[in-house]
């Protein structure tokens, strides 16, 4: 790959907006019908039980993830817990009778407060249950950095693999922050997070076609 969740139409409608005006090419296969998303586990101190929110997008265009409490820090009442956090989904994507879906890429997207001396990081890795794992996609921040960041991955069509038809696959999500203090100090507030009640944490590209 190259690098530059409770699930339900709440998730969906948040996210309707960004994908206003994007719709596929006329020569893309997409099912007409509607696939759905469910988590089936969820592990990780970045996301505790009903923070994290799946959806199908309405285009079948993608599979949305949004996080509310997924945030890493340092500084005051802060321990070494708080600065490593991870979030490890498992969906059940329900797709449309005769059809099969793979990954094309994906776009995480959050917001860091780092002070000088400080770093951050973002790592992500999906893949089908009984799959090989991909390699893991990840983004280093150097403070001073304040602002919203938006990270595209994209898989080279060689690389992507398809859901195998007829048969259930859980998609693995993996995702993980990180803040060093470095020589700002541990009293300095460092911040990471993936959380946003405006645009989707992380948006995961679909490819579809016939069984």
């Amino acid at each position: 790959m190259s690098g530059v969740l409770a699930a339900g139409g709440a998730a969906a409608a948040l996210f309707a907006s960004v994908l206003a005006g994007q719709s596929a090419p006329a020569e893309a296969a997409v099912p007409a019908e509607q696939a759905q998303v469910g988590i089936i586990t969820v592990n990780g101190s970045g996301c505790p039980a009903g923070t994290a929110a799946v959806a199908v997008s309405p285009d079948n265009s993608s599979v949305i993830v949004s996080y509310s409490d997924y945030l890493a820090r340092t500084g005051a009442g802060a321990d070494a817990a708080d600065q490593r956090k991870n979030c490890q989904l498992a969906l059940d994507v329900r797709v449309p009778s005769g059809w099969t879906y793979t990954i094309t890429g994906a776009e995480h997207r959050g917001y860091t407060h780092l002070v000088k001396g400080a770093t951050g990081l973002q790592q992500s890795q999906y893949y089908f249950q009984g799959s090989s794992e991909t390699a893991v996609n990840s983004r280093t921040f150097t403070g001073p950095y304040d602002g919203e960041w938006s990270i595209s991955e994209n898989t080279p069509a060689a690389e992507q693999v398809w859901a195998p038809c007829g048969a259930k696959r859980l998609l693995n999500i993996n995702t993980e922050l990180r803040v060093d203090a470095g020589s700002s100090g541990a009293n300095a507030a460092n911040i990471m997070a993936m959380e946003s009640t405006k645009v989707p944490g992380a948006t995961y590209k679909l490819k579809w076609k016939r069984c």
